[in-house]
């Protein structure tokens, strides 16, 4: 498997003093840290505390309305060819008719998809894609065919396909069963570790990313931070975020999980 190419020594992302409003009501303010590139990273807040806002902020749809954002030490949206995006609920916006490889391939070519004939490049570069999320057996079945977890799965493989640096996912998790949830955690694990990409997940429950995620950016009291993992997952930072009794144990096999109520 091979990947992108080495990326530059610039953080994946750069947030110095950052503050965002919409309709003239502040969402979070003064914020500023930093994730390396190649981390693994979650980002966690209550409803209504501005993920969303967040992630439109770093894809340079929404403009700070203080402070300066970098992303891979660019201006946001200068660098939105090196993101691949993952939106929550995916396949509600695919046309269920097409093949699972042309639902991929829209990934590449975009607003090209239905002019001219597909080069074997490009075929070359959904192959691929479609080998490192594993679903290279289902590429000429339909979407309405799929189940949740092979949907997912071919979600990845079109924002993989055009090798980006970084992958941001809107919950990817949220509608697959444990089996499925595991599996494609797996998934992003090995894309992490074999092709150095950023990894930016959004998520209401981080157990099943426990034992991959580097680190945390969280939403609370106004502010949008950045920290190691040991040092959001604790109960009383949780339980202070969700405004529910949250508490942070332990398996017998020494793994983290977390639990509401107690």
């Amino acid at each position: 498997m091979s990947g992108p190419e080495s990326v530059e020594a610039a953080p994946a992302l750069t947030f110095d003093d950052v503050s965002v409003d919409r309709g003239g009501r502040t969402i979070w303010s003064e914020s500023t840290f930093r994730v390396d590139a190649g981390s693994f990273v979650a980002i966690i807040g209550p409803n209504g505390s501005g993920k969303t806002t967040l992630l439109q902020v770093i894809l340079g749809l929404l403009p700070p309305s203080s402070g300066t954002v970098r992303v891979y030490g660019r201006q946001p949206g200068a660098a939105n060819d090196e993101i691949g995006y993952v939106p929550q609920n995916y396949d509600a916006n695919a046309n269920e008719a097409i093949r699972a490889s042309d639902a991929v391939l829209l990934g590449l070519t975009g607003r090209r998809w239905g002019f001219g004939r597909t080069s074997t490049a490009d075929r070359r570069r959904v192959d691929e894609a479609l080998g490192w999320v594993d679903a290279l057996d289902i590429a000429d079945r339909r979407l309405s065919d799929l189940s949740g977890g092979q949907r997912q799965r071919i979600a990845l493989a079109g924002a993989l396909v055009a090798r980006p640096r970084m992958l941001i996912l809107d919950e990817p998790l949220a509608s697959l069963d444990l089996r499925n949830q595991h599996e494609i955690v797996a998934v992003l694990a090995r894309l992490k570790r074999d092709l150095g990409v950023t990894v930016l997940v959004v998520a209401h429950d981080l157990n099943p990313l426990l034992t991959v995620l580097d680190s945390a950016i969280y939403l609370l009291d106004g502010h949008a931070h950045h920290a190691a993992l040991d040092r959001v997952v604790d109960s009383q930072l949780l339980t202070h975020m969700y405004g529910t009794r949250i508490q942070v144990a332990h398996t017998l096999q020494g793994e983290l999980y977390m639990r509401s109520g107690g």
